[in-house]
């Protein structure tokens, strides 16, 4: 079908502005606590000497463990049965706690070896993510299942990425602001002490989506059958957990979102470093505070482009189709990477922040277009087996980004290592060292953004096939309301 017909939001399926920014505050959390872990590791490296590769690892081994109880909490928060509901109590608890733990994680000792700060850092990274974990993989299925409607579920996710992009705001400008000799001693110090402004802001604000939101849907009914001993209950969910799995990966248009999103975020994470360490100690010549600058610059610039690609997105998408516009979005992204080669130069330090506005687009139009298509799957999904899942696809879809953020984080390290670079240098580095770095931070966001259009290319979920199947869906719910037999 083309995507050119359009229909009307329903007012039964349009959501307040009240609504819309609850759950965008879970956005700001989410997006905060996902980026500063990111943002803030650099200190390991220059504030405490830790090897690139370590720092690497320390980046890798949590996501790996992150990726594996994702879709284990998307499974139990879909089963879930509290008067609560199955989403709201893991956001509320999960938030409290993980920021909590963020706070503690960056209280590092002074005085110690490389090995203990990884160890150290290692165990509070797990726990974090144990917790982000609780927090997050509910609060993604909430909004998938906020409303029904093909244009609103859009809209709710533009909304959901604008307001996460204020934390992108704050993001960039971390290191400069741990490194500010006027607050204070050491960027350790100031690592310290920001975590605990950011453990405090996420458990306040991260609750929020659980107390002001509803849920629309709710777990069955527990049945007699349902009713067995603790062991034959555990043996039973495990089976079920991966028949869902399973049946979930055998969605060939969801695998194409995951490919697409895998590709083009996780090319980008594998050289975020590599842009951040260009910016110091090739363009700024070593200097700290010039290349920390330009680096709050960059990503001020680069949110503030991202919140005008949202809004000309959700626009753009009513009018081509989210697919469309998803292809048209990331091959404006694949220019801007195309132009960072032209642009690190230390004789014009300025024209680093050039590309920021073209990268943006791309990333603006990733997580408004994705959920809001992930979202039209659950209901294909739903036509399908029956069944209601949010969880298990936000939680596989997640866990398929952090398994590529774990291997992109892990692999970045080495890689970074493998130009040549020694942070003993400065800006004293080779010509082939800064040479390699600067291929590296171009081809391989290049060749990802390449990738992530051929995998949505073919996505198959029109707006009127999406139509077809809630009024299907719809027939089906009265039907069963009714008390008539159903038919798959």
């Amino acid at each position: 079908m083309a995507d050119s017909t359009h229909h009307k939001t329903a007012s039964k399926d349009s959501l307040s502005a009240g609504e819309k920014f609850a759950y965008g505050l879970g956005s700001i959390v989410n997006n905060l606590l996902g980026g500063a872990i990111g943002f803030m590791s650099i200190v390991l490296n220059v504030g405490l000497g830790i090897n690139p590769a370590l720092v690497g690892t320390l980046q890798a081994i949590p996501r790996f463990t992150d990726a594996l109880t994702d879709p284990i909490m998307g499974y139990v928060s879909d089963k879930t049965r509290s008067r609560f509901g199955r989403r709201r109590p893991y956001i509320f608890v999960g938030a409290i706690c993980v920021g909590v733990t963020f706070a503690l994680m960056w209280q590092l000792p002074e005085g110690h070896s490389e090995m203990f700060y990884f160890w150290f850092f290692l165990a509070g990274s797990i726990v974090f993510y144990m917790f982000y974990t609780i927090f997050a993989t509910p609060w993604v299925a909430l909004g998938y299942e906020l409303t029904s409607d093909y244009h609103e579920r859009t809209r709710l996710m533009a909304v959901m990425n604008f307001m996460g992009q204020f934390a992108w705001i704050s993001l960039p400008w971390f290191y400069a602001i741990m490194e500010n000799d006027r607050l204070f001693s050491d960027s350790v110090e100031g690592a310290r002490t920001l975590a605990i402004v950011i453990g405090i802001f996420v458990a306040v604000v991260g609750i929020m989506p659980a107390i002001f939101l509803r849920e629309r849907f709710v777990a069955e009914e527990e049945t007699d059958e349902d009713k067995v001993s603790l062991f034959e209950g555990i043996k039973n969910n495990v089976a079920l957990f991966f028949q869902g799995l399973v049946t979930t990966l055998k969605q060939r248009e969801f695998l194409k979102l995951c490919a697409g999103t895998f590709f083009l975020f996780n090319g980008i994470m594998l050289v975020g470093a590599f842009s951040s360490y260009i910016t110091i100690f090739y363009v700024s010549g070593g200097d700290t505070d010039m290349g920390a600058r330009y680096m709050g610059i960059f990503g001020t610039i680069n949110t503030a482009a991202t919140l005008l690609a949202i809004v000309v997105v959700t626009w753009l998408s009513t009018k081509l189709g989210k697919r469309r516009t998803f292809v048209v979005a990331t091959f404006v992204t694949l220019l801007g990477s195309l132009l960072k080669w032209f642009c690190y130069d230390p004789l014009v330090p300025w024209k680093v922040l050039l590309p920021a506005p073209f990268i943006a687009v791309g990333m603006g139009a990733l997580f408004t277009l994705m959920g809001s298509m992930i979202a039209d799957v659950c209901d294909m999904d739903e036509l399908e087996t029956g069944e209601r899942r949010e969880g298990m696809f936000g939680s596989i879809y997640w866990w398929m980004v952090k398994l590529g953020m774990a291997l992109a984080f892990g692999m970045s390290g080495y890689l970074l290592n493998a130009t040549g670079f020694d942070v003993e240098m400065l800006g004293a580095q080779t010509s082939s060292t800064f040479f390699w770095m600067r291929v590296c931070d171009v081809v391989i966001p290049v060749v990802a953004a390449a990738l992530s259009i051929w995998a949505v290319a073919s996505f198959r979920i029109t707006e009127e096939r999406s139509f077809e199947i809630r009024e299907q869906l719809e027939e089906r719910r009265r039907n069963k309301a009714a008390g008539e037999p159903q038919v798959a």
